[in-house]
């Protein structure tokens, strides 16, 4: 049981560290596409009110939910594994 339980805890951080990164890294991802499309377009607004609209759109996209599969995949695999270990 200890097993599990530092397994459980090893891979929730590691999961976490993988999560955030990936999360840092798909904002800045769209922070340089709404730079480029400010560049490109006329500027009606400001570059810091344009990218705070851009992101808070960002935020509620599914692009943002998906990334939370980082979570829920893993687990989902590791119970397969275990079941078909033990009990098949």
């Amino acid at each position: 049981m200890a097993a599990l339980a530092r397994l459980m805890v090893v891979g929730f951080i590691v999961l976490s560290v993988i999560y955030v990164c990936l999360s840092l890294y798909s904002r800045s991802v769209r922070k340089g596409k709404l730079r480029a499309e400010w560049n490109e377009g006329p500027k009606e607004q400001s570059l810091d009110e344009f990218l705070d609209e851009g992101l808070a759109e960002y935020d509620k996209s599914l692009r943002r939910k998906l990334i939370l599969s980082v979570y829920v995949i893993p687990v989902i695999l590791v119970s397969i594994v275990i079941y078909l270990t033990n009990f098949a």
